[in-house]
């Protein structure tokens, strides 16, 4: 029974979960520097988050599973069903339960931040359904997006965009176009530790005939396309400081730039054994992490 609860708290991959809070906690601190922070919109959408990345996870696992992708060779962390300890079946009784618990608190989030409008309501739904097909047809299905070169794509407009962007609506009720900016910032990072973990599967992704952009692009040019999200996000973030944000405190985030420069140097210089770039995952989830709080420190004392 301790065996099997292991496994799946494993199969949850659980390191992957502060990039997805990432998204939500930086677009509810974007609302709360205009005066428009709910709590229960913060609540509803770092519940419906974390029930989407998980669910995202299994999916992967199982879509990679079935593929054969998950083999031997298959570098970093091994999966649960690849083991053995956890059956197909299991894995898709899962990936329902958690399909249900996102879609469930989905609307609850949906109903308490936008209660009588009813356009917002159906367009909100709509992108909560999208982004639950999404998580699972990443490696799911007859043509998984992530087969075919799309996962970055995808990563960058459900991470970024919608992520950041549609939890600020959720608070404020309103738009405003600048808020791309941080969008873009948190969409470049998850992009980034995407085709980090792409780099270091490139082997046998390769013989799956698994797509991602490493693949096509090369180890070599897979780093410096790193290194180019890790500037856009820095860039992005930097601009909105400079131009939108009128208290000095966000600048605050900037104590977290050492972190992601270590982090490009080290992938652009980084050889062998691939595995070893686990390390690194782990450090730009990390960091992403800490650069939204310290924004958020900044904002709250400044």
């Amino acid at each position: 029974m301790a065996l099997n609860l292991r496994a799946w708290i494993i199969s949850f991959r659980l390191r992957t979960l502060p990039l997805a809070l990432s998204t939500i906690f930086m677009g509810s601190l974007v609302a709360a520097g205009q005066g428009q922070f709910r709590l229960s919109v913060l609540i509803w959408a770092s519940l419906t988050t974390l029930f989407l990345q998980i669910l995202s996870n299994m999916a992967n696992d199982y879509g990679d599973a079935v593929s054969g992708t998950d083999n031997e060779e298959r570098q970093g962390p091994q999966r649960m069903i690849q083991k053995g300890v956890i059956t197909l079946k299991q894995m898709k009784k899962a990936m329902v339960l958690f399909g249900l618990l996102a879609l469930i608190s989905g609307i609850i989030l949906i109903f308490k931040a936008l209660s009588g409008h009813i356009l917002m309501i159906v367009t909100f739904f709509l992108l909560g359904i999208s982004a639950l097909i999404a998580a699972i047809k990443y490696t799911v299905g007859s043509k998984p997006y992530g087969y075919r070169g799309l996962g970055d794509l995808f990563v960058f407009i459900f991470f970024g965009l919608l992520g950041v962007g549609g939890t600020y609506y959720l608070h404020a009720g309103s738009w405003q176009w600048p808020v791309l900016l941080p969008a873009v910032s948190i969409g470049a990072f998850s992009t980034g530790v995407l085709n980090l973990n792409n780099i270091r599967d490139i082997n046998s992704d390769i013989k799956a005939g698994k797509r991602t952009i490493p693949v096509m692009i090369g180890r070599k040019m897979a780093a410096f396309y790193h290194l180019f999200l890790i500037l856009c996000g820095w860039m992005a973030l930097i601009v909105w400081c400079i131009v939108y944000e009128p208290s000095r405190g966000p600048w605050l985030a900037l104590l977290a730039l050492p972190p992601f420069f270590v982090n490009g140097i080290a992938v652009l210089r980084f050889k062998a054994p691939l595995s070893g770039l686990d390390g690194q995952l782990k450090n730009l989830t990390l960091g992403t992490l800490l650069m939204v709080i310290l924004y958020g420190i900044g904002l709250y004392l400044f």
